[in-house]
């Protein structure tokens, strides 16, 4: 594919929630990120959308819910977003954040190391499964420092890798490289069930928010959608010209859209 058409990472990740005040409390109270808009699902107008994100809104910082009230519990499995991360920077900031998870409640895993990095994986009350992961501190962040109960140093930064659980790595494979131009840069063991592989895809310069890990599980059943599920997962691009383009090379590949959209925040 073109070398100018290379995606610079993760833009946002979008999921579902049956119950969106208590959604709000929690990213907000707990997460201590920005609600930075408060808009509905362009395809459905009686469906409520949040965004939260860092203090401006960057763009790869953005973790959005659509509100589906009383919808059922997502089940777990195949064909689905297994876990979103979170970055933070440093060993100091995720014993910071075990301590707050415990005292707002929120049941967590330990500190503990996956692909090379110092992990800690939580879920949001609806069983929406997160992880907040040390970057090391790379790049800018603008913190959210809404109440001061989170120091700056420890704030969430920004969107990390997102892995999918499937039933097997091709052909989704094919398509993260041969159509989205990703690179295959190395595996590990799956830390949920070590005999199982997770397989490392790559964009632009790299690092933590520019991955997909694809965990490779064929002794699972299908997913069923739900609340505390993910629908999507949106990649990045530097430009207009660059966003159009990618409509026309997505169209060489006969892989289907839903055309260009104006999102009022940003376009897709």
């Amino acid at each position: 594919m073109p070398s100018d058409l290379q995606l610079t990472g993760l833009h946002h990740v979008s999921a579902v929630t049956g119950d969106i005040r208590a959604n709000r409390d929690f990213y907000t109270g707990v997460l201590g990120m920005r609600l930075v808009k408060k808009t509905v699902n362009q395809d459905d107008v009686s469906v409520y959308h949040l965004f939260y994100a860092d203090a401006l809104g960057s763009a790869g910082t953005d973790v959005t819910f659509f509100d589906f009230p009383y919808a059922m519990r997502e089940r777990r499995g195949t064909g689905t977003v297994s876990r979103t991360a979170l970055r933070v920077a440093g060993e100091a900031a995720l014993h910071f954040w075990a301590e707050r998870l415990d005292a707002h409640g929120v049941r967590h895993g330990p500190v503990h190391e996956r692909d090379g990095r110092l992990t800690l994986d939580f879920d949001d009350p609806e069983g929406q499964r997160l992880a907040l992961v040390d970057d090391g501190g790379a790049g800018e962040a603008h913190p959210w420092a809404a109440d001061g109960s989170i120091p700056a140093e420890h704030a969430i930064r920004g969107l990390g890798f997102t892995t999918l659980a499937l039933a097997r790595l091709a052909p989704t494979d094919t398509l993260l490289t041969d159509v989205l131009g990703m690179r295959l840069v190395r595996t590990y063991a799956d830390p949920e069930s070590p005999a199982h592989t997770v397989h490392v895809f790559e964009m632009g310069e790299g690092g933590t928010h520019a991955e997909i890990h694809i965990a490779e599980r064929p002794d699972l059943a299908p997913a069923r959608p739900g609340a505390g599920g993910v629908h999507h997962v949106a990649f990045r691009v530097p430009d207009e010209a660059r966003y159009h383009a990618w409509t026309a090379h997505l169209a060489r590949y006969g892989v289907p859209t839903s055309g260009e959209v104006d999102r009022f925040y940003f376009r897709s």
